[in-house]
């Protein structure tokens, strides 16, 4: 099964979105795919894949590829994302590590 195949709608749609901005944002800088391939330490073919919105392609590349053409990850500015992190990283400590299945309710009432 192929990566693609495996990605509800939503996914794919924002896999493919973030792709189109990565390549409007270089075409606006005039950066051909050579170079950003380059400054991102990944072969043009894999620039081809993150533009595209491959899904088989990894998280951290497509993050990187992104963060360099300036696209804004998550907020406008790194201060919200590090403060996003913070309050996300306590609210997770909050919560049990491991998470069970409860056991099924019976029924008693005859």
């Amino acid at each position: 099964m192929s990566a693609t195949a495996r990605l509800s709608r939503p996914a794919h749609d924002a896999a493919r979105l973030l792709g189109l901005q990565v390549a409007q944002a270089r075409r606006e800088r005039r950066w051909p795919a050579t170079s950003l391939a380059e400054r991102a330490g990944i072969s043009p073919m894999t620039l081809r894949k993150v533009e595209r919105g491959d899904p088989s392609v990894s998280i951290g590349t497509v993050f990187e590829v992104a963060t360099i053409v300036g696209i804004p990850l998550f907020a406008p500015d790194q201060r919200t994302v590090q403060s996003a992190i913070v309050a996300a990283t306590d609210r997770l400590a909050l919560l049990p590590e491991r998470v069970r299945l409860s056991p099924p309710k019976v029924s008693d009432d005859f």
